[in-house]
């Protein structure tokens, strides 16, 4: 019993001189910026002009001068194609992964109607399947 007490004892004094051991480091840093602050007063407001300059610059590269964004597609490959709006959009959700019954919903149409435009896209695209045709709208930049 008496062994487990001085343990314990021994453990709360370690504790403690570490805390006064913690205590004066930290003191000791905070003279030493304290110190820095003063010798270097004009350096630090140099370094806070210059962040700010910084930030300024960033949100106005990121915010006033964004490059033009272009129209999705490529519009003359859909021209020469021969492409409706409609079956532009069906290759947009086709490439997006969505089923027939996903992309009839989205538009609004019978699956049937999707199975048709489908149909027609193999055809212009001159293509057989589904991944094929994915990737021949890619290839030509209609869908990205």
């Amino acid at each position: 019993m008496k062994g487990r007490r001085i343990q314990w004892r021994v453990g709360w004094q370690m504790l403690a001189w570490g805390a006064v051991l913690g205590a004066g480091a930290l003191l000791l840093a905070w003279a030493d910026y304290q110190r820095m602050a003063r010798t270097h007063a004009g350096d630090i407001a140099l370094l806070i002009v210059a962040a700010l300059f910084l930030g300024v610059g960033l949100w106005l590269g990121l915010s006033v001068a964004r490059p033009p964004e272009r129209p999705p597609g490529n519009p003359a490959a859909v021209a020469s194609l021969g492409l409706t709006p409609r079956e532009v959009e069906v290759l947009g959700l086709l490439a997006a992964g969505q089923a027939n019954k996903e992309i009839a919903r989205a538009m609004g149409v019978s699956p049937n109607t999707v199975k048709t435009h489908l149909a027609r896209l193999y055809e212009k695209l001159g293509v057989t399947s589904r991944t094929a045709a994915i990737a021949q709208a890619r290839k030509l930049h209609i869908v990205g």
